[in-house]
């Protein structure tokens, strides 16, 4: 059976086409996917991400467990309310999650991860932290959900809303989070955009999510987020990386920290081998759509679609590409090279990433459609 969040009865009670993802029922849009991502590019658009998971960790050694744990080092993360983005990886350097972890004070953290690999996330932690016998309480929270607010105008919308949050998030830098009587708000988020994700207990996000569309905010679906975090050069759990591929593998490794000597977990594999592939971005020259799957024909020799759609901003067809790395060195951008669209090899060229800043083509030529 499927997982419902809070906000399912209002999903379908204002036409959300619902779809399984991760095992949970999603509104995939709300009738156009097309205009729900324009809305976010050109207003304030909110998503409910609450089949994602907030994790807290607590305890005197909160601080050394997640140095431990993850890949990037918590210990950039000075002062509460600061946030850091790492991977969480195997033993052979392979990314079991992406996430988000926020620093909320004193041997108290909160760690953001995917809705899939949620489950077996929450296990590998308990299993890494018995395993060193870190002092480190792990606590899911599904009574929490989870609201983004996305686009130019999110700040202002929320504000309509919500007046009483304007003073504590008016001076809330980007990447920062902090912790209210109404939840913690975060000026984060996976669309390129600025704005904001609330966390708030979950019997209480019906009450936002409706307070938000009084407010003009237009209610969006998986469909949009997707079109809009692969514009922005964000990757996706599962398609763009997995425990099979490194984060130099997935255009990652700027999330390692390796400055210090800390013992992270994959830390050895990453140090022992040197990656083989690369993730690039990629724009099709000719007429169809990049998919996911699709063959690609590189000087460098072939590779895959991970991720590929129709960029409504950009008027064009964009994705993410898995190819051999070249003598070690990844393909430069304007590299010509070939995907194989419907049986036809199809013209395309290799781009740097993101594609699209705030609203904005940033490819050479573009000026974009959204």
């Amino acid at each position: 059976m499927l997982r419902h969040t809070t906000l399912h009865g209002l999903h379908v009670e204002w036409g959300g086409r619902m779809v399984d993802f991760s095992g949970w029922e999603m509104p995939a849009h709300f009738g156009s996917q097309l205009e729900e991502h324009r809305h976010v590019r050109q207003d304030a658009g909110m998503f409910d991400v609450s089949h994602m998971l907030n994790v807290d960790v607590v305890g005197e050694d909160a601080q050394k467990f997640l140095r431990h744990l993850l890949a990037n080092d918590v210990a950039k993360l000075a002062s509460p309310g600061q946030a850091l983005y790492s991977c969480m990886l195997n033993p052979s350097g392979g990314v079991l999650d992406d996430l988000i972890v926020y620093h909320l004070g004193t041997q108290r953290f909160r760690v953001v991860v995917n809705a899939g690999p949620a489950d077996d996330d929450v296990a590998w932690m308990r299993r890494v932290c018995s395993n060193a016998r870190f002092a480190v309480e792990i606590s899911p929270r599904r009574d929490l959900a989870m609201i983004a607010v996305q686009g130019p105008r999110a700040r202002e919308s929320l504000w309509a809303a919500r007046g009483e949050l304007k003073p504590a998030t008016a001076s809330l830098s980007r990447f920062h989070a902090v912790e209210t009587p109404h939840g913690m708000i975060a000026r984060t988020g996976y669309t390129g955009e600025d704005g904001f994700e609330i966390v708030l207990p979950a019997d209480d996000a019906p009450e936002l999510w409706t307070a938000l569309r009084a407010a003009d905010v237009v209610p969006c679906g998986l469909g949009a987020r997707d079109t809009l975090r692969l514009e922005a050069g964000m990757n996706l759990y599962g398609a763009d990386m997995d425990g099979s591929t490194t984060p130099a593998e997935s255009a990652l490794d700027w999330t390692v920290d390796r400055t210090t000597d800390r013992d992270f977990v994959g830390r050895a594999a990453l140090e022992s081998a040197s990656p083989a592939r690369a993730l690039v971005g990629v724009r099709l020259d000719g007429r169809g759509v990049l998919r996911s799957h699709m063959r690609v024909r590189a000087p460098s020799g072939e590779g895959m679609v991970t991720s590929g759609t129709f960029s409504p901003s950009l008027g064009i067809s964009i994705a993410f590409a898995r190819i051999p790395r070249s003598g070690g060195d990844i393909p430069s951008p304007g590299t010509p090279i070939e995907v194989e669209v419907r049986d036809r090899w199809t013209a395309a060229t290799i781009t740097k990433v993101p594609f699209v800043r705030h609203g904005s083509s940033v490819l050479g030529g573009l000026t974009g459609g959204a």
